[in-house]
């Protein structure tokens, strides 16, 4: 159950929403799904679950599958995905994960319940997720040392991201600000947490911090959008584009004002296109089944040529967005033609990067190889 207590689970049955080959848009995309059908007979059930992304869209409508499986679909959110996989239940064979609260899990507590496959099904570069207020006399990356920095998730993925390109590209170290912790998030309304928070419920923290750290959690009830607006912090780092932002409050703005340029400069110098979400496999399901990781690999790798094939569409626009197309010609010839990189190789230097951040930040006792974390059999892909 989510944090607000509603369930906002929507089960997608592919067996009753496959539609056939003959059917699609594209010879493209006709050729795509039809190596994902399937006989029926004799087929290992494989529930996956994460976010409705245009690229597992073609896994939830059935245009794609597993030869040996019935697959089926279930939106959940980050919130869920990370409790059912982190508690007790592990409900889906497939899950989408946090990567980081996956590195902390995987190496603070040794879990092992799911194994990691290369699908790094949401990424996204976080210049735009650092959030000032105006009166801080904030005015570029440097001015945030000293500063009180407020979070909804110390440990979220996209924090991690930002204090280790603070530190790459301007030189500012975490311990350089103040953090407080908030106990709610504006975009929930409920509490933090989903592996993200540096505070267990007996006020001690999972990570591993010097003493004199400076971190604190915020006032009971608070959110990090109050935080804000009620002067408790100059600066917000977070993944959640906080509420006073989206309803146009003028006392709170980004430091980067030109985020496009400063995140597509960023890449320009780095080739790093930042990861947030992996897709993980239940253990149990592997062991009954070794031809689980690779399977489910390629089942991601064809749903995500379908989204390519969708923005390519010039005949009658698949996404309700004018410029599109062109957006996703200039994206290729910056970014390459498969920009959303999956497989181990295309992506050595930002796994890397996870790994070393996650320990020089503290949040884990030791600094581990990613290839630990992922299947053996996905490791050349």
């Amino acid at each position: 159950m989510n944090r607000n207590g509603e369930s906002r689970r929507t089960f997608l049955k592919t067996s009753l929403m496959a539609t056939s080959a003959g059917a699609l848009s594209s010879p493209l995309i006709s050729a795509i799904a039809s190596e994902g059908k399937a006989p029926s007979e004799n087929k290992t059930e494989v529930k996956v679950a994460g976010y409705d992304y245009d690229r597992v869209k073609g896994i939830m409508d059935g245009r794609v599958g597993i030869d040996q499986a019935t697959v089926s679909f279930h939106y959940e959110d980050i919130y869920s995905v990370n409790d059912l996989a982190f508690g007790p239940e592990k409900t889906y064979e497939v899950s989408e994960l946090g990567l980081i609260p996956y590195v902390n899990k995987f190496i603070n507590e040794d879990f092992r319940d799911y194994v990691l496959i290369p699908v790094f099904i949401s990424r996204v570069f976080r210049h735009r997720n650092v959030f000032i207020r105006a009166d801080s006399g904030i005015k570029k990356p440097e001015d945030l040392r000293g500063k009180r920095v407020g979070t909804p998730g110390y440990g979220m993925s996209a924090n991690t991201w930002i204090r280790g390109f603070l530190k790459d590209e301007y030189g500012i170290e975490a311990d350089d600000m103040d953090w407080i912790e908030t106990t709610k998030s504006s975009d929930k309304g409920g509490l933090t947490g989903s592996g993200w928070s540096a505070f267990e419920e007996d006020g001690e923290s999972p990570y591993f911090f010097p003493a004199d750290f400076p971190l604190r959690q915020g006032p009971p009830g608070v959110d990090e959008s109050e935080l804000l607006l009620s002067g408790g912090c100059d600066a917000l780092i977070t993944a959640i584009t906080p509420k006073a932002f989206l309803e146009g409050n003028p006392e709170i703005s980004r430091l980067f004002s030109d985020v496009k340029q400063e995140e597509q400069q960023y890449f320009k110098r780095t080739g790093l296109f930042p990861i947030m979400h992996v897709v993980g496999i239940r253990s149990s399901a592997v062991k009954e089944n070794p031809w689980l990781p690779m399977a489910v690999y390629d089942m991601y790798v064809k749903a995500k040529q379908l989204a390519y094939a969708d923005l390519e569409t010039t005949t009658s626009l698949k996404v309700s967005l004018p410029w599109v197309t062109q957006e996703f010609e200039e994206t290729r010839q910056l970014m390459g033609q498969d920009y959303w990189r999956y497989g181990v190789k295309d992506n050595t230097q930002e796994l890397d990067l996870v790994m070393r951040y996650t320990h020089e930040q503290g949040l884990v006792k030791r600094r581990e190889d990613f290839r630990a974390m992922f299947h053996p059999s996905t490791l050349d892909t």
